[in-house]
């Protein structure tokens, strides 16, 4: 064995590069004997890198998917919205020089039946539909036989949740504004459904004729009109699509549209992707950092199995360099198998959602290997199986051959050297700037990096408090609680991993708790009492009086209220272009698409004057009004320049005031509100809103009113807006149940690791059993003694991780979601209290096994 460890000069502090192969042999050999003992560390390293891994493929799968298809999602290979108004003969004529042009037009309508009314979403094709991908509907039919016109009846293809809402069948027939259509067949899939944005009804496919014959489509009406180009030329030529889109915009630079190429079909879809999947990295991370304490943990216990061999290996000449080498080199292959385990599952999980939900999915998805990706999760898992291994093989480096066999009872406390220590700083430092580095928004990754750090501070603070106020308390009369009390204070005590791994985990359940909860409060309990029963749109203007009366005369002490609405995209702010404005995360959504706006001669309700002054009553100039947190992250100034796009001219006005506005009370509010002059003349329709008072809030009036406004005023489309938060309630749903499943990962290595920090223990409670029960302690009174010590520790970090966890909640509630924020207590004390029975009960399991021990083997070993 001499001749095996001196290849190096015993008097070195550290092996040298040429006894690298050394190392690696040792290393080698010990590994023969197998993985006892780190099966904690392999699961926390493969579950970490297998989240960051799968959810990074699973982004780049969709992304690729997106980029893919993106000339079906679009239906052509260009696409040119308008608002409001339809393409001028001249505009067709641009588009038609560079291919075949089809169109669609979408808007919300009422749906009325014999047995009732209900909100649809309209969308209108023209006989080309569809240009790319395939229309799938049950039973299959063309689309001239779905949308043919047979005496007078136009038919139609329909989501089947409208059948069920108004309990048809196809062959039946609705009323849509003036004209009857059939329901000739089941929509199962429409290729470019994306598009559509978020439905707030059942989808309705006609065709365009059949939409003129409705009636719907009138001067002000929130009809979108989309055409799609084919370009004529070689497919997939991205050197011709260009030349196009820059042609056409240059010759129609007024035609105010919304182009979008095959090459961004839906770049807020890709940007959302990106978000979400930035946000399950960081919930891989989380659970790669707490899996670190599980590998700090699992390490330790193996220095701790192996002292008797480091023993030997120096005291036959080896040095506390190659001693640290050897067990460093060991530790990592081990890393690199649960690395490579969580590379298998992450690599494979875009192949597996392809198979099992790819036929489902409303999105596009690619799977495909991608090593860069790939790359990052493996070494995220390698830099935190090395800045958590560094510092507990470190300790080895300068205690005596001696001090090994005692460490168990009389820990060294010093610190490893300084090398360990700049080692495990920098892996740390390259942990925190790889994920800076790779994350899509590094505010958000800044954010994260800084409340994980005060996390790690605050528990470490919070057990050496505990520690330190363990050892000062009077000692009680009674055995259990005196051993308890010790057991939290000596040395060797699980009290800093136990603390550090249960409080991570309880402040992320409580953290996900106070969110989820205040999300549903805000849906479910505080908005409903404040907002309208319902929104009226698409009033026409002449008949806006009329509508009102009927609205008096069916709800005689309802508030009623109405403003004339128009939609416009920002074409510039202070001069400057949307297209170079920077603005902040929380603002961008202003400049991306068209916005509702109105007029006003007085400010509306829910506002305040916060910057500048309202407008007299006879302006002369264009004035606007904008919402102050939504020109703060734009970065504008009273008296700025607002240029918007409206019916395809562009209309400047000038910044007069800054509004504070009550977006929660769900009444009728713009971001930019015009001076009344801006749109003298043009053409608009109004909005409403109905608010019933308490007493006639029922759901037998709201149903029976939304009806009789179908049947009464069919242009008008009336939106319950119960029906409309059940909708969005849907989506939060789906939203809170993927983030809980996402968070699951972190909550399950926070698991592994309080495992792991009480197996960590094992060896010493065993030695304390054999000798408590050889002078006469029941195996009754250790159990007491035992869970006394786990639901002390339990209870103090479940206070630390309630606080925390509320407070993370509040920040995230507050200044990212931008909601008020109540304290939601069932939900995060039940999070709470489930972290503790957890800790007795896994403290317990494990005491249990041990208290079953025979004392005689043990004893010989003494």
């Amino acid at each position: 064995m001499h001749g095996t460890v001196s290849g190096a000069n015993p008097g070195s502090g550290s092996g040298t590069f040429s006894s690298l192969p050394l190392v690696l042999r040792l290393a080698l050999r010990e590994l023969r004997s197998g993985l006892r003992g780190f099966g904690i560390f392999l699961a926390c390293i493969a579950l970490g890198v297998a989240a960051i891994a799968g959810v990074s493929s699973v982004s780049r799968a969709l992304t690729e998917g997106l980029a893919r298809e993106g000339r079906t999602l679009l239906g052509g290979d260009l696409s040119f919205r308008l608002i409001h108004r339809e393409a001028t003969p001249a505009e067709i004529a641009t588009l038609e020089d560079w291919g075949t042009v089809s169109l669609v037009a979408t808007l919300r309508g009422m749906a009325n039946a014999d047995t009732g009314a209900a909100l649809v979403e309209i969308k209108a094709v023209d006989a080309a539909y569809p240009v790319a991908g395939d229309l799938v509907t049950e039973p299959p039919m063309a689309p001239a036989e779905i949308f043919a016109e047979a005496d007078g009846v136009f038919g139609a293809a329909v989501d089947p949740v409208l059948l069920g809402r108004l309990d048809l069948e196809i062959g039946d027939t609705i009323r849509i504004g003036t004209q009857d259509i059939a329901l000739r067949t089941v929509l199962r899939s429409e290729p470019d459904k994306i598009q559509a944005g978020f439905d707030f009804g059942p989808r309705l496919l006609v065709s365009r004729a059949a939409l003129d014959s409705t009636g719907l489509v009138q001067p002000g009406s929130l009809v979108r009109f989309t055409y799609r180009l084919d370009l004529a030329g070689p497919a997939n030529d991205d050197a011709l699509l260009a030349r196009a889109q820059a042609a056409i915009e240059a010759e129609q630079p007024q035609a105010g549209w919304r182009v979008r190429s095959r090459l961004n079909a839906d770049p807020g879809l890709e940007r959302n992707i990106e978000r979400f999947a930035q946000f399950l990295t960081l919930v891989g991370l989380t659970a790669l950092i707490v899996g670190g304490v599980g590998v700090a943990n699992a390490v330790r216990g193996f220095v701790d199995r192996k002292r008797e061999s480091i023993a030997t290996i120096k005291s036959l000449g080896a040095p506390g360099g190659r001693v640290v080498a050897i067990y460093l080199t060991q530790v990592m292959l081990i890393a690199g198998i649960g690395i490579a385990i969580g590379l298998a599952f992450g690599a494979a999980l875009p192949f597996a959602l392809a198979a099992a939900l790819g036929a489902i999915l409303p999105i596009p998805i690619a799977p495909t290997l991608a090593p860069v990706e790939l790359l990052l999760a493996a070494l995220y898992g390698l830099l935190t199986a090395l800045a958590f291994s560094l510092a507990p093989l470190g300790r080895a480096h300068d205690i005596q051959v001696s001090g090994l066999f005692r460490d168990q009872i009389d820990p060294d406390r010093r610190w490893p050297r300084r090398r360990y220590m700049a080692g495990v700083a920098l892996a740390i430092v390259a942990l925190l700037a790889l994920s800076v580095f790779a994350a899509f928004d590094r505010r958000v990754a800044l954010i994260f990096i800084g409340a994980a750090a005060a996390a790690f501070v605050l528990l470490r603070v919070v057990a050496t408090g505990l520690m330190a106020l363990a050892r000062r308390l009077p000692r009680p009369r009674a055995a259990a609680p005196r051993l308890a009390l010790a057991n939290v204070h000596r040395p060797g005590a699980l009290t800093p991993s136990l603390v550090l791994s249960l409080g991570l985990g309880i402040t992320l359940l409580v953290t996900l708790a106070v969110i989820d909860g205040n999300m549903r409060r805000q849906l479910t309990e505080r908005l409903p009492d404040a907002a309208p029963s319902f929104f009226f749109v698409d009033i026409p203007s002449s008949e806006i009086d009329g509508f009102t009366d009927f609205l008096r005369a069916q709800a005689p002490e309802s508030e009623i209220q109405r403003v004339p609405m128009l939609r416009g995209r920002l074409v510039s702010l202070g001069g400057v272009p949307v297209e170079e404005i920077a603005a902040d995360p929380d603002a961008a959504w202003v400049l991306d698409g068209d916005r509702g706006i109105t007029y006003e001669a007085e400010m509306p309700e829910g506002s305040e004057i916060v910057a500048g002054a309202w407008w007299g009553e006879s302006p002369t100039e264009n004035l606007v009004s904008f919402d102050d947190e939504l020109a703060a992250g734009l970065g504008l100034s009273i008296g700025d320049a607002v240029v918007v796009n409206v019916l395809g001219r562009d209309i400047a006005a000038t910044i007069a005031n800054f509004r504070r506005v009550e977006w929660e009370s769900l009444g009728i509010n713009f971001v930019m509100v015009f001076s009344p002059n801006t749109f003298a003349g043009a053409p608009h329709a109004h909005i409403a809103t109905l608010t019933l008072p308490d007493d006639a809030a029922t759901e037998e009036a709201e149903v029976a009113l939304l009806r009789e406004a179908a049947r009464t005023y069919p242009m008008v489309t009336s939106v319950r807006v119960k029906d409309a938060l059940e909708a969005v309630n849907a989506v939060v749903e789906q939203l809170v149940l993927a983030i809980r499943g996402a968070s699951s990962i972190a909550v399950a290595a926070s698991v592994l690791v309080l495992a792991g920090a009480l197996a960590a223990g094992h060896r010493a409670r065993l030695y304390d059993a054999v000798v408590l029960k050889t002078l006469g302690a029941t195996r009754g009174k250790l159990v007491g003694a035992y869970a006394l010590e786990y639901g002390l520790l339990g209870l103090a970090t479940a206070v630390v991780g309630f606080v925390a966890g509320a407070l993370a909640g509040w920040v995230i509630v507050t200044r990212i979601m931008n909601l008020e924020f109540a304290m939601v207590w069932a939900g995060p004390i039940a999070a709470a209290a489930i972290a503790i029975v957890v800790t007795v009960g896994f403290g317990l399991l494990g005491t249990w096994r041990i208290l079953s021990q025979k004392p005689a083997p043990y004893l010989r070993t003494l």
